[in-house]
């Protein structure tokens, strides 16, 4: 895994340049810089949306998705417990909420994207390290920007990317290559809303918590799966 810890200290290390910046610029440029991510968030969500609809297979199962993770993500609270978190991170609850808004958009770029998924694939079956490298490059850019956004806390969407890979490897060591064109695209989909959801939020236009729909992101998995046995 050791391509999984280089992109995790390649966020740790952006996460901390771009906190020191966030100390030294003025409100005005730091409200521009708000402004700046919830356009960019919610451009790249649609953008994914419509990028990868054309060549879903199941055309209904994003709405299956979104319903299914925003249920359950709402009985488990995730919105809640995460600004609960959070709020030790930051001086005030206005902190807090804007922390908590920049690991939700973090975590989604970080995570839901071609490299970050194939790459821990690759490195399992391979010993190629060569996506999440690349990753971990971009990651270190995306990081400093968002910490000059949002605060040194981001660092914590380090640990989230963690899990994420690490879990991708662990599956991808027990069950092969299990990741297919057709679950990528499905994927990409959902993490597309995803990400647009959380720039709606930035922007102060729609709060829909998106956390709560974090579960969504499994469905696909699930699904494509199910239907790789019983198809």
């Amino acid at each position: 895994m050791i391509g999984t810890f280089v992109n995790v200290g390649t966020i740790i290390i952006g996460s901390l340049l771009g906190g020191l910046v966030k100390k030294i610029i003025s409100q005005r440029i730091n409200d521009a810089l708000f402004n700046a991510m919830g356009l960019a968030a919610f451009g790249l969500g649609i953008n994914a949306v419509v990028q990868n609809m054309s060549n879903t297979e199941y055309p209904v199962l994003f709405i299956a998705s979104l319903a299914i993770g925003g249920i359950i993500g709402t009985l488990l609270d995730l919105d809640g417990r995460v600004g609960r978190l959070t709020s030790r991170s930051a001086d005030d609850s206005a902190g807090a909420s804007r922390l908590g808004q920049g690991l939700v958009t973090g975590s989604l770029l970080y995570c839901v994207g071609t490299l970050s998924i194939l790459g821990p694939v690759q490195s399992a079956l391979y010993q190629d390290h060569t996506f999440l490298f690349t990753n971990a490059t971009l990651d270190l850019v995306t990081s400093m920007v968002l910490a000059s956004t949002y605060g040194v806390g981001m660092c914590l969407a380090a640990g989230i990317l963690l899990v994420w890979q690490g879990s991708i490897y662990g599956l991808t060591l027990l069950c092969g290559s299990f990741i297919t064109d057709t679950m990528m695209t499905e994927l990409s989909i959902v993490g597309g809303f995803l990400i647009a959801m959380s720039g709606l939020a930035i922007l102060n236009i729609k709060d829909c918590k998106t956390l709560n729909f974090i579960p969504a992101l499994f469905v696909p998995v699930i699904w494509c799966l199910l239907a790789g046995k019983l198809f």
